[in-house]
C-alpha cells in the first residue's frame, strides 16, 4: 500500500470518499500485480456516480497521478481492451 494522500474532495460524503478510495486502490492493483477485470469496470461506474463529469474526473486522475504515478485514463483503457478475466496495466 502505497503513503500518499489521495485527491478527496471535502463536499463528498464518507461513502463518496470510500468508494473514490475503493477505485484508487483498484488502479493501484491494476498497475502493482493486476486485477479482476470486471471488479475493476464494475469499480470505475461506482466512481463516476461521485465523480460524474469529465472535466472533475480528469482533474483527479492528473492529482491522482502526480502521487502516484498511475493514470487513471491509461489503466482504464487496457481495463477495456482486455479480453483476459484479469489485466495487469
Amino acid at each position: 500500500m502505497a503513503n500518499y494522500g489521495y485527491p478527496i474532495d471535502e463536499d463528498w460524503t464518507h461513502e463518496e470518499i470510500t468508494t473514490v478510495i475503493r477505485f484508487f486502490n483498484l488502479v493501484e492493483e491494476a498497475n502493482e500485480s493486476g486485477t479482476d477485470t470486471e471488479a475493476f469496470l464494475n469499480g470505475y461506474k461506482k466512481f463516476k456516480t461521485v465523480v460524474k463529469s469529465i472535466g472533475e474526473e480528469k482533474r483527479i486522475g492528473r492529482e491522482f497521478e502526480a502521487v502516484s504515478d498511475y493514470s487513471i485514463y491509461r489503466t482504464l483503457q487496457q481495463a477495456k481492451a482486455a479480453t483476459a478475466k484479469r489485466f495487469k496495466a
